[in-house]
């Protein structure tokens, strides 16, 4: 992202420390504060001048004629893009991220963890999305028969997670039936994800109908993503909300409300973080973030996907105000995610 204003290296590290006085202070940011701790020796006039070229190129702006420059959504991006993104995790960042995760042992207990992390690097929100359910990588099944007739699923993936779900089938099923059914899937399908399962399902049910119908329809019944509820909004979780209460860009109670709504509203979660999946950059930062709420455009989302043995298993990150510490928090991002995906990984 380069404008004219940003094609000299001067211009681009003024706009840099004008960005990040602006993150450390919350006040706007005046040429005398920039000139202080510029590596070379400008005058103010000087840096005034680069001030207003940075401000005709949509990077700054002045919310009085007096103040200082206050950084546009645009200066945030080149900031993240081109400052933040050559950034490396702090020492004491690693060790504390790493004490946090000591000890985790279950899946929740990681999610929970990883939550708080990011909340905390961020002053917002520290969400984990999981993959939806079609993607789950079945390690085991049980089922019970319940005395109206409907059937308690359960699906238990590597790492402890669980995801259980009644079902009403449209027929009966026995206990005996339930039992060979859970067996078949535990004996010829541990570690496939559901998808998977159903595909070989309908295949099998294809070329060897006469040998497979009965146990096969019973078992793409009661493992069909649909009817299991494949809704990924129910497998979000996130931490900081009274952080994002907290913060100045908040302060209009119309828009507080309207981006609190949102959170509530899991599926734009789901949606705006899995978006980092399908972008190249192995942690992804948008300014703005309309997809939830009109009064997005105060936030900043950065995310990164997490792994399983190299496959994608989801995404995780952060939602917090635009002036926030991007180069901690991105660096945090990838070191949460790569801790994540190493304890996923982990037999």
């Amino acid at each position: 992202m380069r404008t004219a204003a940003l094609q000299e290296r001067r211009n681009r590290q003024i706009l840099a420390d004008i960005v990040r006085t602006y993150i450390e202070t919350g006040e706007p940011v005046s040429s005398r504060a920039i000139s202080r701790r510029f590596e070379e020796i400008l005058s103010t006039a000087t840096i005034r001048n680069v001030m207003a070229d940075l401000e005709d190129g949509g990077l700054l702006y002045q919310p009085h004629t007096s103040a200082g420059r206050v950084p546009t959504a645009a200066a945030y991006r080149f900031f993240a893009q081109e400052i933040a993104s050559q950034a490396t995790i702090t020492v004491n960042d690693r060790d504390w991220i790493t004490r946090e995760f000591a000890g985790a042992k279950t899946s929740a207990e990681i999610t929970e963890r990883a939550g708080h992390v990011l909340a905390e690097v961020s002053n917002g929100l520290g969400i984990i999305v999981s993959q939806p359910l079609g993607k789950t990588v079945l390690e085991h099944t049980r089922m019970w028969l319940l005395p109206d007739g409907r059937v308690v699923v359960v699906l238990v993936s590597p790492g402890g997670n669980t995801r259980d779900k009644i079902l009403r089938p449209h027929r009966r099923f026995s206990q005996p039936e339930l039992d060979a059914t859970a067996d078949f899937l535990n004996r010829h399908y541990s570690g496939w994800t559901l998808e998977a399962i159903r595909a070989d399902l309908l295949q099998k049910l294809a070329s060897e109908r006469e040998r497979y119908e009965g146990l096969i329809s019973g078992a793409l019944t009661l493992c069909d993503p649909v009817a299991l509820g494949d809704d990924s909004a129910l497998h979000v979780h996130v931490e900081g909300t009274a952080q994002i209460v907290g913060t100045a860009e908040f302060a209009n109670q119309a828009q507080l409300r309207d981006v609190l709504a949102a959170i509530e509203e899991k599926h734009r979660l789901v949606t705006m973080l899995n978006a980092c999946i399908e972008t190249p950059e192995p942690v992804h930062v948008q300014i703005g973030v309309k997809e939830i709420s009109e009064s997005g455009e105060n936030l900043a989302v950065i995310s990164a996907p997490y792994m399983r043995n190299d496959e994608v298993q989801g995404s995780l990150g952060v939602l917090g105000p635009t002036r926030m510490h991007y180069e901690r928090a991105m660096t945090a991002v990838a070191y949460v995610a790569q801790l994540f995906s190493e304890a996923l990984s982990k037999p």
